[in-house]
Formats: structure tokens, sequence, C-alpha cells
């Protein structure tokens, strides 16, 4: 994963503080090559999120079968004001993936004087547009959107380096990584948070396989177009000649592993080429392109108190297919 470097604002309000390098592209292209060269073949999934593939996925937190976002809005929606007495009052609340940033909205509302908001994302036009609409909403809070990898260690902006930061994580995205890097993130947030600092996050709990694998294979189709798009932006950004019709969007759930695994199939043999580069492909042969772990209760504490931070409190929707988090940074 890319190493990214803060640079610092100008001013409070906001305006992106980029977070990326003129290498970026280089990156994804080395980073693309090397995934596909390999007899097992992968992506990572934090390049499923170009303008596009956002917008799609703002899509998927809409539809019927896909409960994660709807139930977690709802745990936050029926204990927000719980939730902000265990954050406390004037948080400079750090958000990571934040996306169109709706459940945020429901925690600001409840924070007593928050000082600032901080969203973190990738996709920078993205973040930016959510920024504008957050800030015509709440034009006295300081908000400062910062494009990153949040995966990765990075710094807050110098004004913002101080105790009581509190790092908002929803929509279960801790679970695209594997157990290792999860427990690498949560410490990076242990860090950021300081020693007054706290973490809020969701994550999503197991259950049984026809309601997970139906989340991610939606009858719309919205979900295979979000999948595919990876494919249709390496076509766009790194001179691709994929043909989306002959490549398949597929996510089962592996039990064993307790996790939803999502790939992009090859629907026969053929050969792919990447800036000048050819990329072979068997008929049925599978690209990786994003898992998503499910989590028990006491599984999740136990890997956050490795990870330094001790768990605080837990909501959790009436069919427990969802949880929210408290923890301090210890």
């Amino acid at each position: 994963m890319d190493d990214f470097k803060n640079s610092q604002p100008s001013g409070t309000g906001c305006g992106v503080v980029d977070d990326t390098s003129s290498a970026e592209q280089t990156q994804f292209l080395s980073d693309v090559l090397d995934g596909l060269s390999g007899d097992v073949k992968h992506l990572h999934c934090k390049y499923l999120y170009d303008q596009r593939g956002s917008e799609l996925f703002d899509q998927i937190c809409d539809l019927d079968e896909y409960y994660p976002t709807r139930t977690e809005s709802s745990i936050t929606c029926q204990n927000a004001a719980e939730i902000a007495q265990c954050i406390g009052p004037n948080a400079t609340v750090v958000e990571y993936g934040s996306g169109s940033s709706t459940k945020t909205r429901v925690l600001l509302d409840h924070l007593e004087d928050a000082s600032a908001y901080l969203p973190v994302d990738i996709s920078a036009e993205h973040l930016q547009r959510t920024a504008l609409q957050l800030q015509e909403e709440y034009p006295d809070l300081d908000i400062s959107p910062i494009v990153a990898d949040f995966t990765q260690a990075f710094e807050l902006p110098q004004q913002y380096d101080s105790s009581g930061v509190v790092v908002y994580f929803p929509g279960s995205t801790i679970g695209n990584l594997l157990p290792d890097d999860a427990i690498a993130l949560l410490e990076n947030v242990s860090q950021l948070c300081g020693p007054e600092g706290s973490l809020l996050i969701g994550f999503d709990l197991q259950k049984e396989t026809v309601i997970l694998e139906r989340a991610y294979n939606d009858c719309q189709g919205v979900t295979a177009e979000f999948n595919l798009n990876l494919l249709q932006r390496i076509n766009r950004e790194l001179e691709g000649d994929f043909d989306l019709q002959q490549f398949a969007h597929l996510a089962m759930y592996n039990q064993s592993k307790a996790r939803v695994e999502i790939y992009i199939e090859s629907l026969c043999e053929q050969t792919v080429n990447i800036d000048d580069q050819e990329i072979d492909f068997e008929s049925g042969q599978r690209i990786l392109t994003e898992y998503s772990h499910k989590y028990t209760i006491e599984g999740f504490a136990e890997m956050a108190s490795s990870a330094g931070l001790e768990m605080n409190r837990v909501w959790t929707d009436e069919k427990d297919y969802f949880a929210v988090m408290h923890l301090r940074a210890t």
C-alpha cells in the first residue's frame, strides 16, 4: 500500500489537503501489473474507489440486500446521545473513509461543541464535494478534508495535532483488511488519537451465509458494476484493453475464514494489454478484488486490545447483524 505524507493546509475551511503525490499514477500501474502478473491474481480494493466507484458504492448502500449501511445508521441514530456522551465535548473528529458522510451528520448533531471535522478519503473529487456540502450545513464548524490512504500511518496538520482526537471509522471498512493489516491500522489509530483520544468504529458481525452472499450479489447488478468498474478504470488510466463483457463479478462467503471474498472472473481464455504489457487469463481464472471479514464482538475487542485500544461500550441492532464500538486509546 502507498505510504502518503500529509501536506499542511493554508488555513481552515473545506479546502482539500491533498495527501497524494505525482507518483500516484505510477504506483497504480505498478500495483496493477504486480497483482495481475502471477498465477494468483489480485488487485487492491482501494483502487475500486475512483469517482465512479465512489458513486456506485453510494448506490450500493441504498440497496435492499445491502443491510450494513442502514443497520449501522439505525444503531447510530438510536444511540446517538450515548455515543456522544462517550466521546465527550470539544472533540476533533477524524473520519476514515468518509464517503458521503451520511452517518457523520447524526454524530455531529449530537456532539457537544465539536472543535473540528477532518474527513479522510482516497477519492479527492468525491471528498471535496462532500466537504463543501457539509460546510454549508455546519457553517460554524472547522471542516478540513484530507486526501489520504488511511490504511497507512499519517500525521494530522499541525493545528489539529493535540489530545482529544476521536477517529470515526464507520462502514465496516476495516473488514477489507487481512487480520495483521487490521491490527496495524488500529495501532496507527491508537497513535493518532493520543492518550486522551478514542475510536468509534462500525463492523459487521458473523451471520448466515445466505444473508451475507445476497448482500454482495444484488439483483440490480450494482455491486457487479462497482467491481467491474475497476477494469474500466485500468482501461481509462493505464491504457488497458479489458473487454468487460468477458469478465464477471463473483462473491462468496468463506465460512472457515469468516469473510466474504469478491472476485472478477474471466469468462474465457484471453489476453489483456496494460501499458503495452500482456496479461494472460485462463477461462475461469479469478482476480481477487476485496475481502470483507465478519467478526464477533469478543473477537474484535481482543484484536483491538492487541493494538492498544480498550473497549468502552458497544451497541448492536436487535438482530445482531452489526456492531458499533467505542474504544479508548491506552
